[in-house]
């Protein structure tokens, strides 16, 4: 049976919590260790489709779905910081989340991805994952993308930069669709994107918050993204699993977070061959 928990972490910046769900009749043999997606500047810890839950717990993983401050209030550093800490916490107080110590992974979609990938690669880390799960995820390994108006999002209606209101004061764990997908679509119509993320000198975000300068991670590597994706570029996908000889996963398709669909065939099998790996690389 399945069963979820709330658990609630000390933080000095904002009101932070983490959701953990587990299949009562299965024994556990991981943790997965979850970050959402959102660009940084919306979403919420809790989106996770129920087949993802449902077919990962049977399996024998337990997953932690963990808040992070967003966008712009918080600027890279903070975010990142703030995700080191929830990965070392887990590590130091697997209790809480699991009654004892277990191996964990971590598992990002989309910018949750960048954020585990950005997380192992600095090497902070208390001890290392057994793998990485990016669904969709990136490393601002290829250039202009990120920082240039992105033709999908200015096919969409034009957004005022007004829409930076609804971003509220102080630090935010979760942004919805109704009040924070706007600030997205704007950062991306305008390339203002990077602007809303970051402060500094251009030299130490490309030695700081992307993989550039990552010549291989701590742990394998597990990629999917789909061929036609209109937010993150396929040659990035490219880029970043021929870096680090990921396991690749490709979906036919021109949808972003194509996985979100739990009745799209690829869906089903992204699950399979995502636990085909958590399985491998705990040596089963």
């Amino acid at each position: 049976m399945q069963q979820k928990k709330i658990i609630e972490i000390n933080s000095t910046l904002y009101l932070k919590h983490a959701t953990v769900c587990s299949d009562s009749s299965v024994t556990p043999k991981a943790c997965i260790l979850y970050f959402h997606g959102g660009g940084l500047l919306y979403g919420e810890r809790d989106d996770l489709p129920a087949l993802h839950q449902k077919t990962l717990t049977e399996a024998g993983y337990i997953i932690v779905s963990f808040d992070y401050p967003l966008a712009p209030a918080a600027k890279l550093n903070t975010i990142l910081d703030d995700v080191t800490s929830s990965i070392s916490h887990y590590v130091k107080y697997p209790e809480l989340y699991c009654g004892h110590a277990l191996p964990f992974f971590l598992w990002g979609r989309s910018a949750g991805a960048y954020l585990c990938l950005l997380a192992a690669a600095q090497g902070d880390l208390p001890a290392a994952p057994e793998g990485i799960l990016s669904y969709y995820g990136y490393g601002f390994l290829c250039d202009s993308w990120f920082q240039t108006p992105s033709s999908y999002y200015c096919s969409l209606p034009a957004v005022d930069a007004s829409c930076l209101d609804n971003a509220g004061a102080g630090l935010q764990p979760s942004g919805g669709l109704d009040t924070h997908y706007s600030i997205y679509v704007y950062a991306r119509q305008t390339g203002r994107w990077r602007a809303l993320l970051y402060e500094g000198r251009e030299k130490y975000f490309y030695l700081d918050y992307t993989l550039r300068a990552c010549a291989a991670l701590p742990c394998p590597l597990f990629c999917a993204h789909s061929t036609n994706d209109p937010d993150v570029p396929y040659e990035e996908f490219l880029e970043l699993s021929s870096r680090y000889q990921a396991r690749q996963f490709i979906a036919a398709g021109n949808t972003h977070d194509f996985d979100r669909e739990e009745t799209n065939p690829f869906t089903a099998q992204l699950l399979q061959e995502t636990v085909k790996f958590l399985n491998k690389n705990l040596g089963e």
